[in-house]
């Protein structure tokens, strides 16, 4: 199957999220009720609930994206490189609609593909939600009802390594390590994220984070496909 995937016909993303609301205290009281609700079943024994609602910024009906990041190979008979943009800020639809924007106008045909890993648990479907959730209309490339799982044209990391095991998770991390794939040192851990935005007011360094996140999901898929990765000097991130 992966030898019949043209590289540059695939969007590469990643996202990064944040809760809507920084602190359970300060929730409404009508959605912290919501909140408890959904979370009974996931609650570790003793677990506090500020410490449960470090995972808010996961679950799309109390959070929301605050960048996107996407990236795509130019592939030569010599090498290959990689240009990356990313929608970011404080405005979600916004974001939202720009990225719509982008895949409705060049990811719309049959033989295009959105990659990124874990994307089918987590990146689509959030994304999706929000969409909705602001009033957006779903593009095709997201808008899944009706279609046999052939028809999705989507891409997963995780998934196409867990060759069809689905007891296992493996991180990008841990993959880009085991790959032997070059990724900075100093940078945050999407723990950090929530914590970077609503304290820091720092998206620039959230933007970094998700564009290293992009370009080794696109480097994950060429060791895949036993492809020569992108050097540094190939790649090129579009200017604001």
């Amino acid at each position: 199957m992966l030898d019949k995937i043209l590289l540059q016909n695939i969007l590469f993303l990643d996202i990064e999220t944040v809760p809507e609301v920084y602190e359970y205290s300060k929730l409404p009281a009508s959605t912290k009720e919501l909140w408890d609700k959904k979370m009974q079943h996931y609650r570790k024994e003793n677990e506090k609930d500020e410490e449960v609602y470090k995972r808010a910024g996961i679950y799309a009906e109390f959070a929301k994206v605050v960048c996107i990041s996407v990236g795509v190979i130019d592939k030569t008979k010599t090498k290959n490189s990689f240009r990356i943009k990313s929608f970011y800020g404080d405005d979600e639809k916004q974001i939202l609609k720009d990225f719509i924007t982008l895949i409705n106008t060049h990811y719309y045909k049959k033989n295009a593909l959105l990659c990124a890993h874990n994307g089918k648990e987590f990146d689509f479907p959030f994304m999706a939600r929000r969409m909705l959730i602001n009033g957006l209309k779903l593009p095709a490339a997201l808008d899944l009802a009706g279609k046999k799982p052939w028809e999705v044209n989507h891409l997963d990391t995780l998934e196409l390594w867990k060759f069809g095991d689905y007891k296992n998770f493996t991180s990008l991390n841990l993959l880009a390590s085991v790959f032997k794939i070059p990724t900075p040192k100093d940078d945050i851990d999407g723990s950090q994220v929530a914590r970077v935005y609503w304290e820091e007011n720092n998206l620039k360094r959230i933007v970094k984070y998700c564009q290293k996140d992009v370009l080794t999901v696109a480097q994950l898929l060429l060791r895949f496909k036993g492809e020569t990765l992108i050097n540094d000097e190939d790649i090129v991130i579009a200017e604001e």
